[in-house]
């Protein structure tokens, strides 16, 4: 049976209950991808068997939907229009400069834990994973501690989807409500697969579906892990959790708070997120295949001090 909904007090005990502060020496930054070891990488490679890549990656897209509230821009510096300029022999260029904010609801991207803070005390200084200040984040240079340079040699490993729609036989999970471990063991035990330590678990709810069906709204709704979850990828030892929702229920259901996912598991855990994925081809290829587990690569951008990186995660089965 589900759990009952947590209280706020019960919610910030578990900072202190599933804190990996200290867990790789005082002054570790990386979190869970610890947990991804070399053995574990190349246990990864030996899941390839037909050579299928599968992207799960929204497009970038310039429009202005209700949902994109930082629309990325895109500006030509030269095009192919007309002639180009005299002088100029055979060849010549198109150049053009995109404008993205990662962080929001439309982007692929990764949260560096620079991205998330948490005051244990409201006199408490504001931190980050692993004690590191929040004041070490700054409006000029940026992130100089938490960065998402920590993922710069790319994140690879072992992928698992779970398609929680599939288990019910529905299009969606129904937006604005959360997911239980018992979905996420039911998931498992259907499709024949464990999510395990070092893993990259993708977790299907269907909401770009829904979103392509329905169209974009304002305010989102999104379904996401039951704050009872964080026990659970802590015991298992998830090293990303990437769902194809933002991470978090939303409407955010804790004001106090805000997303427990992103306090608890970024802030406390070290827990890796990589919001926004788009399962719905790859959970089409796993289901042809009859296989759930792939060689997954996310390969972030090295944007020094920066809090996230839009990304175009790889599925490879």
């Amino acid at each position: 049976m589900p759990l009952p909904d947590p209280t706020e007090q019960e919610i910030v005990g578990w900072f202190d209950s599933l804190s990996n502060w200290g867990r790789w020496g005082p002054d570790d930054q990386r979190g869970t991808l610890n947990l991804i070891t070399p053995d574990r990488r190349r246990h990864a490679a030996g899941l390839v068997q037909d050579g299928l890549t599968v992207s799960c990656a929204w497009p970038i897209s310039v429009k202005e939907d209700p949902d994109q509230v930082h629309a990325p821009r895109h500006y030509m510096m030269a095009a192919g229009e007309g002639e180009p300029a005299p002088g100029s022999r055979g060849r010549s260029n198109s150049l053009d400069v995109w404008n993205i904010a990662p962080h929001g609801l439309t982007i692929t991207h990764l949260d560096a834990p620079s991205h998330t803070f948490w005051r244990s005390t409201p006199d408490a200084p504001r931190t980050m994973y692993n004690g590191h200040r929040a004041d070490r984040v700054r409006t000029r240079e940026g992130a100089t501690a938490g960065s998402i340079e920590l993922a710069g040699d790319g994140i690879v490993g072992r992928g698992v989807l779970l398609d929680l729609p599939r288990l019910r036989g529905v299009g969606w999970w129904p937006a604005g409500t959360a997911f239980h471990v018992d979905e996420l063991e039911a998931a498992e035990q259907a499709q024949g697969v464990r999510a395990g330590e070092g893993d990259i678990l993708m977790i299907r709810t269907g909401f770009p579906k829904m979103r392509t069906v329905e169209g974009p709204k304002w305010p989102v709704a999104q379904a996401g892990p039951h704050p009872t979850c964080l026990a659970w990828f802590r015991e298992r030892g998830i090293a990303v959790l990437a769902c194809d929702t933002a991470n978090d229920v939303q409407p955010a259901r804790y004001p106090g708070i805000g997303l427990p996912v992103h306090g608890i598991g970024m802030a406390a855990m070290g827990l890796w997120l990589m919001d926004n994925g788009n399962y719905e081809e790859l959970t089409e290829a796993c289901a042809r295949l009859g296989r759930w587990e792939f060689l997954v690569t996310l390969a972030v951008l090295k944007l020094q001090h920066g809090t996230g990186s839009p990304v175009n995660p790889i599925a490879l089965l």
